[in-house]
């Protein structure tokens, strides 16, 4: 292999078929076919719709990929799949085409964790990644604080959600003031026009006691359920509901908890360097909180392109480049899709296989 490996990415965790294509950090090809539109009707994501999705799709985008990088399923040095955490269905799907072209093509294969690969993407942007580094993953499915000691194999979580993830809780929301799924562009939009102070909403597992056991965990099930309440209180007083107010007092709640946790994470370990990631990371309220507090504190935050914060093959296709340079052992041909894969697992490799959750 040469000093900058070519690896193609698959990434199938939830609705989004990504395959990239990575040489080095240079992003070669970001091939995406999305299944939200039918899972839209239903106000989130099916499993069963998104497997299928990805089965259809994944062999044309595939290809697409291939050609907008202008190589070959020969020319490529090895294949990185998200092998976890995920919808178990959607998993198995990229786990399986990932296998079936590592053995026609006689390369190796790397199974590698879905949040990792959201910190990796940001290399192709802004260079190697400070390390350490702390990395602040917001999504419909993780809101997490993780501790990148070494993206090729030292990564610790330092707080997680225990109940609703940011992005969850964004869809929540939006289907209570009648916009559509997904919910984090119509809120972000509304919300520009509204004011986030209108509305004290409360701020989860701030307090005294929560900060004891839950410093920096999230939790926005009773956010949710405290918009839910006022609106229906204003409905029941035939009074109108002020969607743009509402809208930006929720976004304000929660970019506050979330950019107050991840700077009191970066001050207790001594952390310069925040990494935002995941698809609520293309909030622009969440990113100028960020931005603000931390350059505020001496810190900086480095945050991709929108494009590149949501599910996409690139993030897999960088990490597994990062793997690959850094001499990490590729994975064994059983590994596993695990729904459940811890992020201490930034790849799988055959002692690490697991039961499929």
């Amino acid at each position: 292999m040469t000093d900058e490996p070519l690896v193609l990415g698959i990434e199938t965790s939830c609705d989004e078929t990504g395959v990239g294509i990575v040489r080095g950090h240079t992003l070669l090809a970001d091939a995406i076919a999305t299944s939200v539109d039918q899972h839209a009707r239903f106000g989130g994501v099916v499993p069963e719709v998104a497997s299928r999705a990805h089965l259809e799709a994944m062999i044309p985008t595939v290809q697409r990929a291939l050609d907008t990088a202008g190589v070959t399923l020969g020319d490529i040095d090895a294949i990185a799949v998200t092998a976890g955490p995920g919808l178990s269905g959607a998993l198995l799907v990229g786990v399986a085409a990932a296998k079936a072209y590592a053995l026609a093509a006689g390369k190796p294969i790397y199974g590698v964790n879905h949040l990792s690969a959201h910190i990796a993407v940001d290399t192709l942007e802004n260079g190697p990644i400070p390390e350490p580094a702390l990395g602040l993953l917001v999504s419909g499915g993780h809101s997490s604080l993780l501790l990148v000691e070494d993206l090729a194999g030292r990564v610790e979580q330092l707080g997680a959600t225990i109940d609703d993830a940011a992005g969850e809780a964004y869809d929540k929301v939006a289907r209570l003031l009648g916009m559509p799924f997904p919910g984090g562009p119509p809120i972000d939009r509304a919300a520009k026009d509204g004011d986030p102070h209108a509305i004290e909403f409360p701020r989860g597992l701030t307090g005294h006691r929560d900060m004891e056991k839950h410093r920096y965990d999230f939790s926005f099930s009773g956010l949710k359920t405290a918009v839910a309440r006022w609106i229906e209180a204003r409905e029941k007083a035939g009074e109108p509901v002020p969607v743009n107010d509402v809208a930006a007092s929720f976004q304000e709640a929660v970019c506050d908890v979330l950019t107050r946790k991840a700077l009191d994470a970066a001050k207790e370990h001594g952390i310069e360097t925040l990494l935002l990631g995941g698809g609520v990371a293309a909030n622009s309220r969440l990113r100028a909180m960020s931005v603000e507090r931390f350059e505020k504190a001496g810190m900086r935050v480095r945050v991709p392109r929108p494009g590149l914060c949501t599910d996409n093959g690139a993030m897999v296709a960088a990490l597994g480049s990062h793997l690959v340079a850094a001499g990490v052992a590729p994975s064994d041909l059983g590994i596993p899709a695990d729904s459940a894969l811890p992020v201490e697992l930034v790849s799988m490799v055959e002692h690490d296989v697991r039961v499929t959750r």
